[in-house]
């Protein structure tokens, strides 16, 4: 098993270049099982999820080929096979979004409940019931959905959460629908306006994407483009927050500002200097951080991915923070890790009270998901003595060259077999 050792470093310096949206390459992968062609993405990270979903792809009847280390040229000869394996779907919750193309271009879907990140249930009701209003039916049994329709019709969905996942699903299916279909209380992140764009290309007809309404006329054929994937906003978020805990002057080069707003804001209340320039992001602190109260919402609030490396700012930070936990139930999991660090943390239900400590101490912790393991890390740049973060494989699901990155940055950080 590997490990990631971390040892105390001083403040941080220099640049790093942000890579493509995880969270986004994979949709727009998957979205590819739309139309027959030859499409030519970029911006793609290097990262075990974007591995996945190439065999993913490719168990479909597709053929994925890398064309250098962050970009990926992926063939549809069309009549694809449309199920999603259960030994791929497992490993990565992301596949189910191949079930709203599959039903639109073959229509019929046959796709393995989904695994991936351990912090709690995330069911995918609404991805059934949001298709289910454009007119398909699904079955359940055996770990598989089994869905059918003679043709996909344009209808009015109104989700009871802007759940990206099903946003995504919903949307995919409907540009090959008969018709107009209008999502509301749809989610907003920039992957979801990402995705839209994209699909824009192939020659739908996507409106109102990044805001709360999202009008799709449905069209009858679609088409292979080129698109490059729109940059990380979590892994900038994750780099932001090594210097918040460790001090330094640092470059995001490549990260949008305008998809971090509220993030930015939050730290900036904490004491860290941020400015936009025209490379991306810098972002400095050269003091001890103070602690502030927070809750996790949807886009554009603070993102859920965003808040372990909040937690683990506040760990360090003067003062007194409340982190609250508005989306999903078992995403404090991680936080024993860090009170084995040290760290001054109190969890009741969907609230953490976090008391700031001058430093954490350095222990052997577990990765639970990949977030999570990625503030572990960084949490560690402030810890006396070694930190081993055991089992980084989740880490390697959402980030290229970690490691690298904050070794760069002057971090002495280093993994081992």
């Amino acid at each position: 098993m590997d490990r990631i050792i971390v040892k105390p470093s001083g403040p941080l310096h220099g640049d790093v270049e942000i890579n493509g949206a995880k969270n986004s390459a994979l949709k727009v992968m998957a979205a590819c099982s739309l139309a027959e062609g030859t499409f030519f993405l970029t911006n793609i990270p290097d990262i075990t999820d974007v591995r996945l979903m190439s065999e993913l792809l490719v168990s479909l009847g597709m053929t994925v080929r890398s064309v250098d280390t962050n970009s990926l040229e992926i063939t549809n000869p069309g009549n694809l096979t449309a199920e999603a394996p259960y030994e791929l779907v497992e490993k990565m919750r992301a596949s189910i979004v191949v079930l709203g193309p599959l039903l639109a271009r073959y229509g019929k879907a046959r796709v393995a409940l989904p695994g991936g990140d351990d912090f709690g249930p995330r069911p995918i009701d609404m991805h059934l019931r949001g298709l289910e209003m454009l007119g398909a039916k699904f079955a359940s049994e055996h770990g598989y959905i089994d869905g059918h329709c003679e043709r996909l019709r344009g209808s009015r969905i109104v989700l009871e959460f802007p759940s990206v996942g099903a946003t995504e699903n919903i949307m995919m299916a409907a540009v090959l629908a008969d018709g107009t279909t209008i999502i509301e209380n749809a989610a907003r992140e920039p992957e979801i306006a990402d995705l839209a764009s994209f699909l824009n290309r192939m020659g739908s007809s996507v409106l109102g994407a990044g805001t709360s309404t999202i009008v799709i006329e449905g069209v009858e054929k679609l088409g292979a483009v080129e698109h490059a994937v729109v940059p990380d906003r979590i892994e900038a978020a994750t780099y932001l927050a090594a210097v918040g805990i460790a001090g330094g002057e640092i470059n995001l080069v490549g990260a949008r500002p305008d998809h971090m707003d509220m993030l930015c804001q939050k730290v900036g209340e904490m004491g860290m200097r941020i400015s936009a320039d025209s490379n991306g992001l810098w972002v400095m602190a050269n003091k001890t951080l103070k602690a502030v109260d927070l809750a996790t919402l949807p886009y554009p609030g603070i993102a859920t991915d965003y808040k372990p490396f909040l937690v683990a700012m506040l760990a360090v930070s003067e003062g007194v923070g409340i982190v609250t936990e508005n989306l999903f139930s078992g995403r404090f999991r991680y936080i024993d890790e860090l009170i084995r660090m040290g760290a001054d943390i109190r969890t009741e239900g969907h609230h953490a009270v976090i008391r700031g400590v001058e430093n954490l101490s350095g222990a052997p912790v577990r990765a639970h998901d990949i977030r999570a393991g990625a503030a572990l890390v960084v949490a560690a740049l402030r810890a006396q003595g070694q930190t081993e973060i055991r089992d980084p494989s989740h880490i390697d699901r959402g980030y290229e060259n970690l490691v690298e990155n904050l070794s760069s940055l002057g971090a002495d950080i280093t993994r081992e077999n």
